[in-house]
């Protein structure tokens, strides 16, 4: 290290293991994993789908630190499980299809009249089971994608790199997010805490035991918060005037519209998708201009914020990367990111995909490490 700083080279600029321990930018995070959900909304593979997954747990694995909040990953993980059951038990009661082999059949149960349509048990195909296992596992892995970013990057540090004007915004996600990891954390030292004590933490009386306090320490904690963030003036405003006040929002819905309406046309593919990349860039840029003007009312600053560097330019590149492979390969009319229900087949992988899920595994390469005092 000492040789590239001679060389004037940063240590913010050296990736991989030879980096220097330091907090990754959390935007970095936030778009790899808001690129790899996208990458999963666009494929209907099972074997993509689990590929995808498997890059996040890697990259967690890798650049997880040792702090209570990173264990979010584990109960996205288990959320996402729970996700596929109830939909596949959701696709066998009210399934419709009548795709493959004939598995077994449900009692069926009579609806009026104004319900037709609507199916309740009956004869359950494979069809059915396979399109509710593909839907649940396309949710889920869209629940695994954000929970890696969470598990990466606490919510609480995006706040430095949010512009002025959706600072307030930005706090009400934060502690939106943050509430599973605090769940998780309130519950794994209240139960210690019971084991410490002599009582069972197992069965339902375990968990009910442990409720009571989860919930108490809920309560008090956003009391606090409530006392903090008013003390700390949360939601003060400078003196603007009303016409820039006024054309500041109207910049700002006429940008979200555009960036809207690009995305739709890009996706929905035919002639709209011409029309889509010159509606996100003008919409992108209204959007910004619209930032910095609606900035002015917000009085806030800064300490020491967090680096952009080549680690950070790597890991939201992966993740565009990956995010881009798979949009395009869906806009395709026979390509193995859509699997073909009708009639059932094996799924195959092309290697255009294959590429990106590996490209997508990147950050836990380039990424540098985690700080030793947040390690112990």
């Amino acid at each position: 290290m000492t040789a590239l700083q001679d060389l004037g080279v940063s240590s913010q600029h050296v990736v991989g293991a030879n980096a220097a321990p330091r907090w990754l930018h959390p935007g970095a995070w936030w778009v790899w994993a808001l690129g790899l959900a996208t990458a999963a909304s666009r494929t209907t593979n099972p074997l993509l789908l689990l590929l995808l997954i498997a890059a996040a747990a890697v990259v967690v694995r890798a650049r997880r630190p040792a702090a209570a909040w990173a264990r979010s990953f584990s109960f996205f993980l288990v959320l996402g499980a729970m996700v596929i059951v109830i939909r596949v038990v959701t696709q066998v009661i009210f399934g419709t299809g009548a795709n493959g082999p004939l598995l077994f059949t449900l009692p069926e149960i009579g609806l009026p009249d104004f319900m037709a349509g609507v199916t309740i048990g009956g004869a359950v195909y494979l069809g059915d089971v396979v399109l509710g296992f593909i839907d649940g596992l396309r949710l889920a892995t869209l629940l695994i994608c954000i929970g890696s970013a969470t598990a990466l990057a606490p919510p609480a540090r995006m706040l430095k790199s949010v512009p002025a004007a959706l600072y307030e915004l930005g706090v009400a996600v934060v502690v939106a997010l943050t509430f599973t990891p605090q769940l998780i954390n309130d519950t794994v030292r209240v139960r210690s805490a019971l084991r410490l004590r002599g009582r069972s933490t197992r069965g339902l009386r375990g968990w009910w035991s442990a409720a009571m306090p989860v919930v108490h320490g809920s309560l008090e904690r956003s009391v606090a918060l409530a006392a903090a963030m008013d003390s700390r003036g949360y939601g003060r405003q400078a003196d603007v005037p009303a016409s820039v006040r006024r054309a500041t929002q109207a910049v700002l819905l006429l940008g979200f519209a555009g960036v809207l309406l690009g995305l739709y046309g890009t996706l929905s593919g035919g002639e709209a998708a011409r029309l889509g990349p010159p509606l996100i860039v003008v919409g992108v840029s209204l959007a910004a201009v619209g930032l910095t003007l609606a900035g002015r009312r917000q009085v806030r600053s800064s300490y020491r914020p967090d680096p952009w560097g080549l680690p950070e330019w790597l890991v939201a590149g992966s993740g565009v990367a990956t995010a881009t492979v798979f949009v395009v390969a869906a806009l395709q009319p026979s390509s193995a990111a859509t699997w073909q229900l009708a009639p059932l087949s094996v799924p195959s992988v092309s290697f255009a995909l294959l590429a990106a899920c590996l490209v997508a595994m990147l950050p836990a390469a380039v990424a540098p490490p985690v700080p030793q005092a947040v390690q112990r």
